[in-house]
């Protein structure tokens, strides 16, 4: 690695990129915190990242692709290829611009040129996968899709043979969740390669701000309701509980291919309601006022509303797939059910529906465990202390990966056509 005079020897110096913000600007702001961001890359444009809290001068921003995705001016005909574009142009802009470092942290999709560049420098390379393993995301969705009799065109398989290369060339995969952790374990990967870092919230602008009804059950989802998120578990198990004054609150966008299954619901049940979008700084009236946030996840890397519902003083009921056990312990901060399972659902919301003391004794448990936990703080000590780690690692450049794909892969012109579930990160 090539040096450099401007900064102290003993100075961990990391960069990072991501295609979108997601956590990896609240990994910056840690880094940032602790003096060693080198640099930020990412799609989003300038403008959007003011408050980041980043120095202007250590963001890299390549929106040229990725802005006219956000402003929904790409037809639906030409969005998985565009998509496709995105990620290739920002991956060669992230490896024409990566400053020297001790160790490159490049988001899932965004980082294998630069992360090959930074290994032959001498530096390490970390893979930071939000999610579960790509190919368990695929295989789970497309059980889900068929499950539910909606089409699903599958995840780009370059997106697969991408990600799969990172997994292999990168020195170490950062996960958020034993969840996560395990679909890699399964896919064949060592578990002595992978560095599990739970994510935190913000405790400054998650906090309780009220208090639920007091003769109600009110329900809250939060997030890109989808089947990926468990919809139709949600909507069964809602239906299941016995409750004379319940309700059901869903604060996000509704996927399309979930509209029809949401119509069905709403008619059967008119205590389903549909917010939209809300905005962040919103949210914690919602999380204060409901007496459970539901996350029925059928894969989740890590559902960061959980910990944002706790921070308010709202138990949780989430499936084992959303990191849960990793937030809280079952019974006590709240309840964490299989997933895939509306009964198991049910039973837990009715469980909750029925008794208003353990509901209260879980709110002051679940608010007492997330402050506990510290926050991004503590995130930020358990990302540097992996960090230190490695890069104290005797380096050995390893040899450029190369992963075919299965010849079905490439032919089946299906898994080519992308519907709004495809490479989402959580």
């Amino acid at each position: 690695m090539r040096s450099d005079a401007s900064r102290p020897a003993h100075k961990l110096c990391v960069s990072l990129s991501t295609i979108g913000t997601f956590h990896t600007f609240d990994m910056a702001r840690q880094l940032e915190k602790a003096g060693a961001l080198a640099s930020v890359h990412t799609g989003y444009p300038l403008f959007k990242l003011r408050a980041s809290g980043i120095p202007r001068h250590k963001i890299h921003s390549f929106p040229w692709m990725r802005g006219p995705y956000m402003a929904g001016w790409v037809p639906q005909i030409w969005r998985c290829e565009w998509e496709h574009w995105t990620a290739s142009t920002f991956r060669a802009y992230v490896a024409s611009t990566l400053p020297d470092c001790d160790l490159y942290c490049g988001l899932s999709g965004s980082g294998l040129q630069a992360g090959r560049l930074a290994q032959r420098r001498g530096a390490k390379y970390v893979c930071d996968r939000g999610s579960a393993h790509i190919r368990f995301q695929d295989t789970i969705l497309r059980e889900e899709f068929d499950r539910w009799s909606i089409p699903y065109g599958g995840i780009d398989p370059r997106v697969v043979h991408q990600e799969e290369l990172e997994y292999a060339q990168a020195d170490a995969i950062l996960v958020p969740s034993k969840f996560a952790q395990r679909t890699f374990i399964e896919q064949g990967v060592s578990p002595s390669k992978l560095r599990l870092a739970p994510y935190g919230v913000d405790l400054t602008r998650f906090a309780s701000s009220g208090k639920p009804r007091a003769h109600g059950f009110d329900c809250l989802f939060v997030g890109a309701l989808s089947i990926e998120k468990g919809a139709g578990y949600l909507f069964d198990a809602f239906e299941k509980i016995d409750h004379s004054s319940k309700s059901l609150t869903i604060a996000g966008k509704v996927a399309s291919h979930i509209r029809p299954m949401l119509r069905r619901a709403m008619r059967r049940n008119s205590a389903i309601h549909v917010t939209g979008h809300v905005p962040q700084e919103d949210l914690k009236n919602l999380m204060s006022r409901a007496h459970v946030l539901v996350l029925p996840s059928v894969q989740d890397g890590f559902g960061l509303v959980q910990a944002q519902a706790m921070a308010c003083a709202c138990p949780v009921v989430a499936s084992s797939n959303t990191g849960a056990e990793d937030l809280f312990e079952h019974g006590k901060e709240g309840l964490i059910v299989p997933p895939r399972d509306a009964d198991a659902l049910a039973a837990a919301m009715q469980c909750l529906a029925d008794d208003a003391e353990l509901r209260a004794t879980m709110a002051q448990a679940a608010l007492q465990r997330v402050r506990n936990l510290g926050g991004w703080d503590n995130y930020g000590q358990v990302v540097l202390r992996a960090f230190r780690d490695l890069v104290g690692q005797k380096s050995s450049h390893r040899p450029e990966c190369s992963l075919l794909l299965a010849p079905c892969d490439l032919n089946n012109s299906k898994t080519m056509q992308r519907n709004d579930q495809q490479g989402k990160r959580l």
